[in-house]
């Protein structure tokens, strides 16, 4: 059996173990050695994930020798053979994907692209509390946030919105009640109406966007946390319309 010698080293996040159970799936159960080429590029991959800061990282942080024994970890989840050391976030990750395949491997091919857009970037905040992540991960949950407070799109909307009298919330109708013209926009946010990861857009365009008051974005972040899955503004304005 192979054994990790990553311990003192930053627990596994979700990110990371749908990363690795991508690979599981891949592999059909069947575990390889830490010298096999995929094994070795997950290794890499993860070191790449602007993730755990460098200072915590011992030298065999996500070696492939721990990538072999995650995959033992989702194997020993799936069977309930084997390890017996699987963590919850093993758990978790395999209760929520064990019968999507294909939303894995999704997710998965997103985040490897969201860290290429970070690169891109000087800076990417993951300073996120797990009752706002999405069940993508932390990575995804970043970049659409950042996205989100695009001053640029946010001051297009605005204008457009001015010009043809639609100032407020499109889920649950509040105006502003303020006459200064900068507090008429303050309580209005920006939220995409699909997840960024999901349409493949690099770019996000006025009609990708919904206009919300900062209650009603909160309210639907945490309702998408809890279902786990995207939820549209005009699903959770019917639930809204329903309760009133």
């Amino acid at each position: 059996m192979t054994v990790t010698k990553g311990q003192g080293n930053p627990n596994w996040t979700r990110d990371e173990t749908i990363l690795a159970l991508d690979l599981y799936f891949q592999f059909e159960g069947k575990i390889p050695g830490p010298k096999h080429e995929k094994v070795v590029e997950l290794s890499r991959i993860l070191n790449t994930l602007p993730i755990h800061p460098i200072e915590l990282r011992k030298a065999n942080f996500r070696n492939p020798d721990g990538v072999v024994f995650k995959l033992q970890n989702l194997r020993s989840v799936a069977t309930g053979k084997g390890l017996y050391n699987t963590s919850k976030m093993d758990k978790s990750v395999w209760q929520d994907f064990k019968n999507n395949k294909d939303e894995v491997l999704r997710i998965s091919a997103n985040i490897k692209n969201c860290v290429v857009q970070f690169e891109e970037h000087d800076e990417l905040d993951l300073e996120i509390d797990d009752n706002e992540t999405f069940s993508e991960g932390k990575i995804i949950t970043a970049i659409h946030k950042r996205r989100e407070r695009s001053s640029k799109i946010r001051k297009e909307i605005i204008k457009k919105r001015k010009a043809s009298n639609t100032l407020f919330c499109d889920i649950c109708g509040i105006t502003t009640q303020f006459n200064s013209p900068v507090e008429d926009t303050a309580i209005f946010e920006c939220h995409h109406i699909n997840l960024l990861s999901q349409t493949g857009e690099v770019k996000t365009k006025i009609e990708d966007v919904a206009f919300i008051c900062a209650n009603c974005h909160r309210a639907l972040h945490s309702l998408i946390v809890k279902e786990k899955r995207w939820i549209k503004p005009d699903e959770i304005k019917k639930l809204t319309i329903a309760s009133s």
